[in-house]
């Protein structure tokens, strides 16, 4: 009997490396079947679609630009008119081309009721799209505060 310590050697550790070959096996068995498959993927279906007689998608939607500057003064595709003219020049286009498109554009200092006014004349014409022109906000700048009634 010996009097002592038995030495204790520590065995084979585990690996802990993750083993490549399978997972190089798998992707190159998935990179055969997408090679394989992807033609067939690729095939398009042939249709015979109908002829219609519509717009063609090349025409280009018909506007007037309708500007009111800080004054109140109205313009028209940039010609100034007074209240009763605008509203029969807007009545004769509404006449022609009842789908165009009023794109407005007003000063900042308009007041809200000549903005109505404006487009309360193209309604009555007759002109139901109105689209308003807005310059963007600069980034970073601080938006116009709000005036007290």
């Amino acid at each position: 009997m010996a009097f002592g310590r038995l030495e204790r050697t520590t065995g084979p550790q585990p690996m802990s490396d993750i083993n490549m070959t399978p997972l190089v096996d798998v992707m190159l068995v998935l990179v055969v079947i997408f090679i394989l498959t992807a033609p067939l993927m690729a095939s398009s279906i042939r249709l015979d679609l109908p002829a219609t007689e519509g717009a063609t998608p090349g025409a280009a939607p018909q506007f007037v630009t309708l500007v009111v500057d800080a004054t109140g003064q109205a313009f028209l595709d940039d010609q100034p008119l007074s209240q009763p003219a605008l509203a029969e020049r807007l009545r004769r286009i509404g006449a022609e081309r009842p789908d165009t498109e009023v794109q407005l554009r007003a000063d900042a200092a308009v007041p809200y009721g000549r903005v109505v006014e404006v487009m309360g004349a193209a309604h009555l014409a007759g002109l139901q799209r109105i689209g308003f022109v807005a310059e963007p906000q600069a980034p970073g700048a601080p938006s116009a505060p709000a005036k007290a009634p």
